[in-house]
């Protein structure tokens, strides 16, 4: 057999062999969705007949006028034994070995996804733990990965197409070497599963710094909305109903610039809109997988109009997303957005917050606790991935545990008093025992409130129309539950 070696950097979408080629999502040391169907797919010569085997299963095909082909392999349990995948046609062969079954997730977002572990906060005293052979990650860099206010060179601007803006590099196994380029967000989560689990975890990194959520919306899902349809409509860097930071930086990079490829919604960027999911998600579709894993929402949350339609912007994307993967039920975890010194971001992780009330089978984890004052990108990631990973835990891998610091269920006015309930409010009390804070009626002055229970009282002189807790952009907040975890940033009518 020929043997194909991953270390390249493949500029297509199909790792070719002769006239066989393979999807680029198929590589060595690669993670299976373990319980469907495995697709197994690409080109070679019409009428050729192509044999696809895994372990003991095996699966023929001819391959269409188009030259493209497809096989489906039965589905299969967790294995952490390694197999190897032959694909084969006429006298051309490629092996990929070190084939695990297990769980595979979609990590996406913006730059506080792709941040990597050799820049997160405990990198020096994890990497000697990051020997981790049951998580394997796929981690393609797309076109202009921090490359910021300057033009494009012409070799990136050769990569803006949907088959080459993704470098689909190949799988790795994880490392202290390799890992020191992942995703500390997603490395932390899925160490968090395979602990509990013992099945392997394969992550598969989307994340583009500073892309808006449109990027990765099907244009077609937000062409067909009434509410969105304004946002592909016309050249998308001059379009006012998208975030003005995104066509600024857009701009910077590709207004200039000769020959960027182009179409009805202006040139191709990694923000544009329906351009990241049309060169990474639409992609992977025939790809099974276990959910998607979300940090995003920065350059949403810097104009008012922007952050009030998130929460409907992103029930849009995570229907479509189920829909496309014929996944109704497909998990979809996000991430609030920390705190800092940006006035509309609270109203934003409200937004966020609300987003729960949506989504079936969606969870949302807190880090406004380990935000960063004036800097976008706080450092510990450990501990957003661990809390991504304990929603998973509660809802997708049925354990019981606590997925969420406190969450807001309603706020009565009684007797002179707004009383709060909340979800997972076993334990109610302060960081370090310390007075709570963060409360008020107007979003601006703090009162004294006191923890009674698994509610919190408010004394008021009248009924007030709202309380609100992490209302400050950088949260003073201090309130969490028995397994120390925040709670939500929230604004809630008082009945």
């Amino acid at each position: 057999m020929k043997r194909l070696s991953f270390s390249l950097l493949f500029f297509i979408p199909y790792v070719a062999i002769g006239q066989l080629s393979v999807a680029t999502v198929f590589s060595g040391n690669m993670v299976l969705q373990r319980e469907q169907p495995i697709a197994v797919w690409g080109k070679a010569l019409p009428g050729k007949t192509v044999e696809v085997k895994l372990g003991a299963y095996k699966s023929t095909t001819v391959t269409t006028n188009d030259s493209s082909w497809i096989v489906y392999l039965p589905k299969q349990k967790a294995n952490t034994q390694p197999q190897s995948l032959g694909i084969s046609s006429g006298d051309t062969a490629v092996l990929f070995s070190n084939i695990l079954i297990g769980d595979v997730w979609i990590c996406s977002g913006q730059s506080n996804m792709e941040w990597t572990m050799k820049k997160e906060m405990h990198w020096n005293g994890e990497k000697s733990n990051a020997h981790q052979p049951m998580i394997r990650f796929m981690n393609p860099p797309p076109v202009g990965r921090y490359v910021y206010g300057v033009p494009y060179t012409d070799s990136l601007v050769r990569r803006l197409n949907k088959d080459s803006f993704y470098l689909w590099n190949g799988w790795q196994h994880c490392d202290s070497t390799t890992v020191q380029i992942m995703s500390a967000v997603a490395y932390y989560f899925a160490k968090s599963i395979v602990a509990s689990e013992n099945i392997p975890i394969g992550l598969i990194n989307l994340s583009i710094g500073g892309a808006p959520a449109e990027t990765f919306i099907r244009a077609d899902a937000m062409r067909n909305s009434k509410q969105f349809a304004d946002k592909v409509k016309g050249n998308w860097l001059t379009n006012e109903s998208l975030p003005k930071w995104m066509r600024q930086r857009g701009s910077e990079n590709v207004s200039n610039v000769s020959f960027v490829p182009f179409d009805e919604l202006g040139p191709h960027h990694a923000y544009k809109p329906g351009f990241a999911y049309e060169a990474g998600i639409e992609l992977l579709l025939k790809f099974p997988v276990k959910g998607i894993l979300w940090y995003q929402g920065e350059t949403n949350a810097e104009e008012t109009e922007r952050v009030n339609e998130y929460r409907s912007l992103m029930k849009l994307m995570i229907d479509d997303y189920r829909q496309q993967w014929k996944q109704p039920s497909m998990p979809f975890y996000w991430v609030q957005l920390s705190s800092i010194e940006r006035p509309l971001w609270p109203m934003f992780r409200d937004e966020q917050r609300k987003l729960l009330a949506d989504v079936n089978n969606g969870g949302m984890t807190v880090c406004s606790d380990i935000g960063a004052k004036n800097d976008v990108h706080p450092t510990n990631k450990k501990d957003v991935g661990e809390r991504l990973a304990r929603w998973a835990l509660h809802q997708t891998y049925q354990r019981s545990i606590v997925p969420s610091g406190p969450l807001p269920l309603k706020a009565v006015y009684k007797n002179g008093q707004v009383i709060i309930s909340f979800r997972y409010a076993d334990g109610l009390q302060t960081t370090s025992q310390e007075p709570l804070n963060g409360f008020s009626v107007d979003g601006k002055n703090l009162m004294p409130a006191t923890v009674s229970g698994n509610k919190v009282i408010i004394p008021v002189k009248e009924k007030p129309a709202f309380v609100y807790y992490g209302w400050q952009p950088f949260s003073t907040g201090n309130l969490i539950n028995n397994e120390k975890l925040p709670a939500s940033t929230f604004k809630l009518q008082v009945q």
